[in-house]
């Protein structure tokens, strides 16, 4: 191998290391914004679970009283 090919080598392994961390950084990214929406859905869904627990609490009381 001669010194112009070594050269256009590294050119290219630099290129390809520049690549990864450009998908690296976008990775992170999106694993930071997946996070968040995975928080985000865990309180909903916490949400959600409280009303319903309350509906069903208020037809028991409902029941109770009916029959």
């Amino acid at each position: 191998m001669d010194d112009n090919q070594v050269r256009e080598r590294l050119t290219q392994v630099e290129e390809a290391v520049r690549r990864a961390g450009d998908v690296l950084t976008r990775m992170r990214e999106d694993n930071d914004r997946l996070r968040r929406e995975v928080k985000r859905l865990e309180d909903e869904r916490r949400q959600v679970v409280s009303q319903v627990d309350a509906i069903l609490r208020d037809i028991a009381k409902l029941d109770l009283a009916g029959g």
